[in-house]
């Protein structure tokens, strides 16, 4: 074993000089950067006026459906309409064979005139039979069996001519005419058909559209939400009531007129625990149809003063709304806030916040509560093929 070699002090103290300057970087920084603020998107706090939307889903029907059918027996002979098109109140949409009823009003009128001949033969022996017993030359007991016998023939006459209005009345219904302005539905009968009898089925159907109503259910718990405001709309006439309804179509698109309340019904539904309304549209292309599904969207009442942020600046936890803050010695403040309708892409803070304040917009996971920030004002991007934001609730049938 090889004696071990001591290296003189002045060798090592070299060395450790020489490893120290070679290698400089494993030397650690006593000093370290403090970290920049995180910067964020902020705008303020602003106050406005907010119109309340709510809406409904519903179907349309017409004001008035009225189910046409023969009013007198026989068989059809023309139909005189055009399925789906429409008609005016009176028009002709089917006939019924006239010749039996022609008839028979040519033998009512004959027996009328009988009548009346026989009549005034008696009316005239009626006449003599009164001077007679005037001048005491008759009986009491003569002249009161001539005037009976007037009478029964006029009682005769009378109905005779009844039964002449009622020939051609039944005459008349040969003719079956819309009963209104409308849209005439489907023929429910054909050419050669016996109408009239048993049931009396349902020809057609002609439904009046213009204007056309919106029928959409609100809950029992929707309307006490807004009783006093169905109060005053209604108290309104209907003719001045404001068409301020929407109507969005099955396609998504908005229908071109807008509409006004119509009627609020008089009861419940206990099935449904639900109030019909109807809502008027004026339709005069004729485009809407009953049956039809739409969505309903209509301003209830305004919000004055109401206090508005932008929707993405208020962030869940828990259930619960909060939103970030920079307070003027530019630190950040979380704080949780209750929030109430949207508005434009806004939402309206109701318990809070205040006027001018500012909210952070983008950013807000990167702050902590009393950590300063960099704040920039927030902008809206614009929102290609956009139209119209209201603020609204969506509602499907009995719900608010």
């Amino acid at each position: 074993m090889k004696p071990l070699r001591i290296l003189p002090r002045a060798l090592i103290t070299a060395a450790a000089l020489f490893s120290v300057s070679a290698f400089p970087g494993c030397e650690k920084s006593v000093s370290t950067t403090a970290a920049a603020p995180p910067e964020v998107l902020v705008t303020e706090v602003v106050q406005k006026e907010v119109p309340v939307f709510r809406q409904w889903v519903g179907t349309v029907n017409g004001v008035e459906n009225a189910e046409v059918r023969a009013r007198t027996e026989g068989y059809l002979t023309t139909i005189s309409y055009q399925q789906g098109g429409y008609v005016k109140k009176g028009d002709v949409l089917f006939q019924i064979d006239s010749r039996p009823f022609i008839a028979a009003l040519d033998q009512a009128k004959g027996q009328l005139e009988e009548a009346k001949a026989t009549m005034l033969g008696v009316e005239l022996d009626a006449k003599r039979a009164k001077e007679l017993f005037d001048t005491q030359v008759i009986s009491e007991q003569e002249y009161t069996n001539k005037t009976q016998l007037y009478q029964t023939k006029l009682a005769a006459v009378t109905a005779a001519q009844a039964a002449v209005e009622q020939a051609q009345l039944n005459l008349d219904y040969t003719n079956i005419v819309s009963p209104l302005d409308g849209i005439a539905g489907q023929q429910e009968a054909q050419v050669g058909d016996l109408v009239g009898t048993g049931g009396n089925a349902v020809l057609t159907t002609v439904s009046q559209i213009d204007p056309i109503w919106f029928y959409l259910q609100i809950s029992e718990q929707a309307y006490w939400e807004w009783a006093d405001r169905f109060k005053e709309l209604m108290a309104v006439p209907e003719a001045k009531r404001k068409e301020n309804v929407e109507l969005i179509l099955a396609n998504g698109s908005v229908y071109a007129h807008k509409g006004k309340f119509a009627f609020l019904n008089r009861q419940v539904d206990p099935k449904t625990g639900t109030i019909q309304v109807a809502v008027s549209f004026p339709n005069p292309e004729l485009t809407l149809r009953p049956g039809q599904y739409g969505l309903a969207r209509a301003e209830i009442q305004t919000i004055p003063n109401a206090l508005l942020i932008p929707q993405q600046a208020v962030s869940q936890l828990q259930g619960n709304n909060q939103v970030a803050v920079v307070n003027p010695d530019g630190k950040a403040e979380i704080r949780a806030v209750k929030v109430g309708e949207t508005y434009q892409h806004m939402i309206e803070v109701t318990e809070g916040l205040k006027v001018g304040e500012k909210v952070i917009v983008e950013g807000f996971q990167r702050v902590r509560q009393g950590v300063p920030v960099s704040a920039k004002p927030y902008t809206e991007a614009p929102k290609t093929g956009e139209t119209k934001d209201v603020s609204e609730k969506n509602s499907s049938s009995g719900q608010s």
